[in-house]
């Protein structure tokens, strides 16, 4: 006799292997699940060890769930112009450091830029119409772009003048990303010219149906894909300084610093605030060099003492 079996029997019979009638034990059997009720959901009776003793169901209605995209707006979001800008022009080497503080100190320099070229536009009246002080913005970004292409290949002369044999190889293998990004975007720009030069905007080659329906197609996509793919890729190419991050964290901020002395020297041979007071001339002239100066020499600040990258590191030694 146990502890387990109280009555000493087997809990088999050995000659007939039929099991015996159950014997009373010190445990009241365990009480019967209620009936569930006619046309309703049965009671949810939980385990008293289990680790869930919620009901499966929720008496709360569900929101539905939205319908997932069609294969035309996934494949749009996938070639789409601004995607393809982002993936051209943003850095996407694996590790690198993304400073949240400096993001968003870059962003509020730059509306107040555009804020002070708006205000220095409608009170010295430099631009007729909003149309015309958008035209020039542009245009100065454009000329921001081709003075960055000219310099870019000047600092990685010096760079693998400076750094080790070893470390050569490495940095022309990281720097090419930055020079696709710039073929990329000349090559864009380069469209429109070429387009009115050959006469395709003009339907020249619209000499049966076949090429006329080409030429639409081809008009078309060039205003709904390539010129928003410029105006993206303009922004992210200076904000982003060409994706040189993907050589080393201190470059952009250098060459932003390099670039912003560049233009006001242009601007200084160029006068284009002519009709503008020498004082309100002088801020405005020196005022986009210094505050980038500042904000570049506190990115580098962080980036040696938050994320150990110092201006060493970009020589690679």
């Amino acid at each position: 006799m146990s502890n387990w079996n109280p009555s000493g029997q087997p809990p088999y019979d050995p000659h007939g292997q039929q099991p015996f009638p159950p014997q009373p034990g010190p445990y009241p059997p365990p009480p019967a699940a209620p009936a569930p009720p006619a046309g309703g959901h049965p009671p949810h009776i939980p385990h008293p060890y289990s680790p869930h003793p919620h009901p499966p169901y929720s008496p709360y209605p569900v929101p539905p769930m939205p319908a997932p995209p069609g294969p035309f707006t996934r494949l749009w979001r996938k070639i789409g112009p601004i995607h393809t800008a982002r993936r051209v022009f943003k850095p996407s080497r694996p590790g690198i450091v993304e400073d949240l503080a400096v993001v968003r100190m870059q962003k509020i320099r730059t509306m107040v830029g555009l804020g002070a070229m708006v205000w220095l536009s409608a009170t010295y009246k430099i631009a007729n119409s909003v149309q015309d002080a958008a035209s020039d913005r542009f245009n100065q970004s454009w000329i921001s772009v081709l003075v960055l292409c000219v310099t870019f290949p000047v600092a990685v002369g010096i760079l693998l003048a400076l750094a080790s044999p070893e470390a050569r190889r490495e940095l022309l293998r990281r720097a090419a990303k930055c020079f696709g990004a710039m073929v990329a975007l000349v090559a864009a720009v380069f469209v429109f010219p070429a387009s009115v030069l050959t006469g395709f905007m003009d339907g020249r080659f619209a000499t049966n149906p076949v090429m006329t329906v080409l030429t639409y197609m081809g008009i078309a996509l060039t205003f709904v894909w390539v010129l928003p793919f410029i105006v993206w890729g303009i922004g992210l190419a200076l904000v982003h300084v060409f994706r040189t991050a993907d050589i080393h964290e201190t470059m952009p901020p250098l060459l932003a610093m390099t670039l912003v002395w560049e233009m006001a020297l242009i601007d200084i041979f160029t006068n284009p605030y002519e009709a503008v007071p020498l004082p309100v001339r002088v801020v405005f002239i020196l005022g986009a060099p210094v505050s980038v100066t500042a904000v570049g020499l506190w990115e580098l600040h962080r980036l040696r003492v938050h994320h150990g990258r110092g201006i060493q590191g970009l020589l690679m030694r």
